[in-house]
Parts: C-alpha cells; structure tokens; sequence
C-alpha cells in the first residue's frame, strides 16, 4: 500500500521507504486529504518518540494532522553510515524532506523543526520553496556555529562516554544509539563544520516564520533569534521564554503549543495570506531564571 494512503486510513505508525532507507513514521489527527499538516523534524538526538505529547497537543490545539518521522540513523529508522557529510542538513532539505512530503501525500501544511531540524526546515524552505508550505516553525535553530554550542555537545560527549547519557539514548534509538550520537557529535565538532554559516539564506525564505527559543539556551544564543528578525523579508514571529532548556517545546509545553497554534491559524487560513506585523507576536521575557 502507498504511504500517502497508509496516512489517510486508520494506521497511526509504521515505516515508509525513501530511496531504500527504511524510515519510521507516526501520525496523530486527520490526514493530508482532510486537514492541513503539521511536519515535525526532530533534533540532533532526536527521534518519533522523543516529540514525546506534543504530537497529541498540537492535534488538540490546531486541528491539523501531525506527522512526525526519524530520519536515517535515529529511533527504528535504517542506521546511517558514518561520517555524517558537513552538509547533512542540506541533503535532508533538499533530497529527504521532499520525498516524505511526497510519500504521505501532503497538500498543504507547515514545517516544525527543532536544532538541526529548525536548520532543515529553514534550508528547505530556502532552497526548496514548495508552495504546499504555508508556514515555518523554528524551535532552537542553528544559522552559524557558536562556541556555546560546541561546548553544550563537548559535554554531551563526555556524558556519552562517562555519564548515563548512552543508557538514556538506547532507550530511544536502541541499536542505532552510537550512530546517532555519533553522527551528530563528531560531525558537529568536525574542523570542516566550524565554517557552518546559513545566515545568507534567510532571506531566500517566501513564508512566515516562527521562531522560539529559551533565553539562556545551553547550545545557543538568541544571536540565532536576532538574525532571523533582521535579515528575514517575511513576517517574523518570535517566542523568548525565559529558562535554560533546549526543548522549550517539551519544558514549556503549553506556551509553545499555544504559539505554534496562533500561528497556524494565521498562517493556514482560507485566503493564505497570513497579515501579522513582523515580530508580531509576543515575547515571554529574557531571563534566565526557571
């Protein structure tokens, strides 16, 4: 059966193939021939199953179908080889990206990403420009490398190596746990990726934008919130919560949902024609308490 008709029946989970790569995927809500959907692209060391409710809180509060998959190397998806390419974001936005959206049979919907998916889905939407998107979502995105951010992934690679942070990874990604870190760490500690540096494409981007973050995120800057805001040519919505978190859509699970659904309806609406000042929508403060 083709997966854009696996998608409108009954089955929530199950895999689909993407060049022969065995990629697994979960739907919650209507599927892409009833309501527009929500595609979620995962972090570094994310997977389906890490998007935790929040597929199931985005179904609630937008009506949208939501689907979530793991790319090659995470959760049960086919392992990876390594090393990962410096410019593995792009090859998913580019070549992978399109091929899901294709297989599920997507009409019309918006992009989430979350770190190295909030970089996909903008270099999807710059390079790419399929008119079926109608809206980007960025959660802790990553335009250029920042030194806060290296040291974030040193530490995550001690834990990996000392701490409890490989046991914790196998939970979720089970034979694939070395690849994925792997893969995520080496590359991005790679001499050839310190030259990472996407800013240029902002302004490629032709639809609205959402981007959140965490005031004191431990693997970035909100130099990465600014840049979008002064060098976007659509609407920029932004969301600074205050905290330290990574995932403020896990840690601030309600006020992000909520953003991502005014958003949605701005951005989904009959006409297509989101009208919202850029900047427009409000910021939950800069301070780096809890």
């Amino acid at each position: 059966m083709a997966a854009g008709a696996m998608m409108a029946s009954d089955a929530h989970e199950g895999f689909l193939s993407v060049d022969g790569v065995r990629l697994e995927w979960r739907r919650v809500g209507p599927g892409p021939d009833t309501a527009p959907v929500l595609v979620l692209l995962h972090e570094g060391l994310g997977c389906v199953a890490l998007w935790r409710d929040i597929p199931e809180r985005l179904a609630v509060t937008t009506g949208c179908g939501v689907f979530a998959w793991s790319r090659r190397g995470y959760g049960r998806s086919d392992p990876v080889p390594l090393p990962r390419p410096p410019d593995y974001h792009a090859i998913e936005a580019e070549h992978v990206l399109p091929r899901v959206l294709d297989a599920i049979g997507l009409r019309c919907g918006m992009l989430v990403g979350h770190s190295d998916g909030a970089t996909i889905a903008a270099l999807h939407a710059a390079r790419v420009g399929d008119p079926r998107i109608r809206g980007i979502v960025l959660i802790a995105p990553h335009f250029f490398v920042e030194d806060v951010t290296l040291e974030g992934i040193r530490r995550a690679r001690e834990a990996f190596v000392r701490g409890d942070l490989r046991p914790r990874l196998a939970r979720w990604h089970g034979a694939n746990v070395d690849g994925a870190f792997r893969g995520w760490c080496e590359t991005w500690l790679s001499p050839e990726f310190r030259s990472f540096d996407i800013r240029d494409e902002i302004a490629r981007i032709r639809v609205p934008l959402l981007v959140v973050q965490s005031a004191c995120d431990p693997y970035a800057t909100l130099a990465q919130v600014e840049v979008v805001r002064a060098r976007a040519r659509v609407p920029v919505a932004t969301l600074v919560l205050p905290g330290r978190s990574h995932a403020p859509h896990i840690d601030r699970a309600a006020a992000v949902c909520d953003a991502i659904a005014e958003f949605a309806r701005r951005c989904l609406r009959p006409d297509a024609a989101p009208a919202f000042d850029r900047g427009g929508m409000a910021t939950g403060g800069t301070s780096c308490g809890e």
